[in-house]
C-alpha cells in the first residue's frame, strides 16, 4: 500500500490512464477540469485516485524538463490540460 498523497507507480499510472488513454477521453477529463475547476467533486476524486487518496499540496514536482515545479497540483494538472501532453506523471 501507498502512502497517501504520493503519486501512483509506473503500473498503476497505466491503469489509471486505461480508461483514459484515448485522447479524446483525456480531452474530456480536462475540459470538465476546465469548466468546473479543481474543486469539483469528480475532478477531486480523478486527482484524489492518481494521488493514492489525498491531493498534495502545495509545490509540485513534476518530470517535465524546464518546468519542473508547479505551486499545486491543479496547476500541474492544468498545464498538462493546455499543453496536451495528458500522461505526465509528476
Amino acid at each position: 500500500a501507498q502512502q497517501p498523497g504520493t503519486p501512483l507507480s509506473d503500473q498503476e499510472y497505466r491503469q489509471f490512464f486505461r480508461s483514459l488513454r484515448a485522447t479524446h477521453r483525456a480531452s474530456t477529463a480536462c475540459h470538465l477540469r476546465a469548466l468546473y475547476g479543481c474543486q469539483n467533486p469528480l475532478v477531486r476524486r480523478l486527482d484524489e485516485y492518481e494521488n493514492h487518496g489525498v491531493i498534495p499540496e502545495g509545490p509540485i514536482c513534476s518530470e517535465l524538463p524546464g518546468t519542473p515545479f508547479f505551486p499545486n497540483f491543479c496547476a500541474f494538472s492544468f498545464y498538462r490540460c493546455t499543453r496536451k501532453r495528458y500522461f505526465i506523471k509528476v
